[in-house]
Parts: C-alpha cells; sequence; structure tokens
C-alpha cells in the first residue's frame, strides 16, 4: 500500500515594521506547520520578532528564520550586488537575532529559508548557495534549509549535509528551467484559488507542474509556501488545508536532524 504524501504547509511571517502592519499572522497560524519569521533586514523589528515567535509557539508551529537583504524600502525583493561573505555574515546575523529571540521565549529553531531577492538569487548561484548554506550549518547543523525544489541551495544545504525542504509555490507561476516567473512579468502571480489549488495537488501528489512554456517538469514538493499579505490570504489558506486533507494528503513539518 502506497503511504499518503505528507507536506509541510509555510508562511513569511512577521513582516511588520514599527507603526505598519503587514499580513495577518495570527489568523493564518491554525492553517500552518511552520512560520519563517523576518529578523529585520527586509522587515520586522525586535517587538514583531518576539510576538510572532510567541504566536508559533502558541500554535505549535515549526520556527523558522527568514533572512534577508538589507533592503526595508524594496521589502527584500530588490537584487543587490553582494559577495558570498556578505551573504555568509547576513545569514549568520539573522540567524543569531532570531535565535536569541525564540531562545528567550522557550522555543527553538527548526529552518531556515531566506527572502524574496536572496532566495531568487541563491537558486541559481552557487557561490551564494553554498555561503548561506555554510552559514546555518557552521550556526546550527541540525536546522532544515527550505529552498526552492531543484535549486542550487537545495543542492548546497544536501552537500554539505544539511536536512533539506524543497519548496514549491501555489499561486506562482514556473519557468520551464524550474524556476519561479519573475514578478515583473504578469503572468507570475496565481490569482484563481482553484488554480493554485490545482497546481498544489499536481506538485505533492503526481510530483510535476506545468510551465509558462506549457512543459511538464518533474518537481519535488516537500514544503508549500503561503503568501500571508495577499487580500485573500486566509480564505486561500483555509481552502488549500481542507483540499490537502480531503486529498488524504498529511500536513506536517520537516523533520529536523537529529
Amino acid at each position: 500500500m502506497t503511504p499518503s504524501p505528507t507536506v509541510d504547509l509555510n508562511c513569511d511571517m512577521g513582516e511588520s515594521f514599527g507603526a505598519w502592519t503587514l499580513g495577518n499572522d495570527a489568523a493564518l497560524m491554525p492553517y500552518l506547520t511552520s512560520a519563517n519569521i523576518a529578523c529585520g533586514f527586509h522587515a520586522g523589528d525586535p517587538a514583531v520578532m518576539r510576538q510572532t515567535v510567541c504566536l508559533a509557539l502558541q500554535h505549535n508551529i515549526a520556527i523558522g528564520v527568514h533572512p534577508g537583504l538589507p533592503d526595508l524600502a524594496g521589502f527584500g525583493r530588490r537584487n543587490m550586488d553582494i559577495s558570498a561573505d556578505e551573504a555568509f555574515e547576513m545569514v549568520v546575523y539573522q540567524l543569531g537575532a532570531l535565535g536569541a529571540v525564540a531562545r528567550a521565549e522557550g522555543g527553538v529553531l527548526h529552518h531556515v529559508k531566506p527572502h524574496g531577492a536572496l532566495y531568487n538569487m541563491a537558486a541559481t548561484n552557487a557561490a551564494l548557495a553554498q555561503a548561506i548554506a555554510e552559514a546555518v550549518y557552521k550556526v546550527q547543523p541540525e536546522l532544515v534549509l527550505y529552498g526552492l525544489a531543484g535549486s542550487e541551495l537545495t543542492k548546497a544545504g544536501e552537500k554539505i549535509g544539511l536536512r533539506t525542504a524543497h519548496e514549491v509555490f501555489a499561486d506562482r507561476t514556473y519557468q520551464a528551467n524550474g524556476t519561479l516567473t519573475p514578478r515583473r512579468q504578469p503572468d507570475a502571480l496565481i490569482t484563481s484559488a482553484d488554480a493554485a489549488i490545482a497546481q498544489v495537488l499536481r506538485m505533492v501528489q503526481g510530483g510535476w507542474v506545468r510551465t509558462q512554456q506549457g512543459q511538464e517538469i518533474a518537481i519535488k514538493a516537500d514544503t508549500i509556501c503561503l503568501h500571508g499579505d495577499g487580500a485573500h490570504a486566509l480564505e486561500f489558506a483555509q481552502q488549500l488545508s481542507q483540499a490537502l486533507r480531503e486529498a488524504g494528503v498529511k500536513l506536517a513539518r520537516p523533520a529536523a536532524a537529529k
């Protein structure tokens, strides 16, 4: 008998800053199995970090570090010409910050998932990917490294000895090389909940995704990213979690290294 597939539902959280509020973290938490918490570079601040860690602990959600580029104005979504050493240092710094907040509240870190432009750059740039993987490994090697499925980042994590989670996206379209369609293109986002859920079920159950070029390519789906800042994020989270359960898919965080 074939075992039921298992997948993680993760969401980028703690992305408010000072007087600005982004997303609906408290309402989304019950539908997730892991949370990626901003660490102050692209979004977040010490108070928001602490509040979000506490929310994750209340809901028994895996706590993840969500390091980004130092670009509050651009929300970390603009490419920066950084070196591998700078990528290493940025990740170490942010990992240390959220790790301290988690420990102060009685929690532990579970994973690391780069944010925005840093994530996309590391998906195709082997040197940046290696630097990020080394930062995680040298600080806390038992953590899981989340990266775009089949990317340079997951390859670097596996090569260095980290557990990795291959991530897929419910509401983003794909290119023939397995990368996400850039946000600046009009066809980058999937706005229909039904279409997004259908794409997720194909990836989780069938192991493939249809690209914008009309090809069907293989894809590994360990964790699904939900974007929490959309107008209908809560409704979509409810619909997606229900659809996965009805399809016999189990929801659980990826196992961390012992």
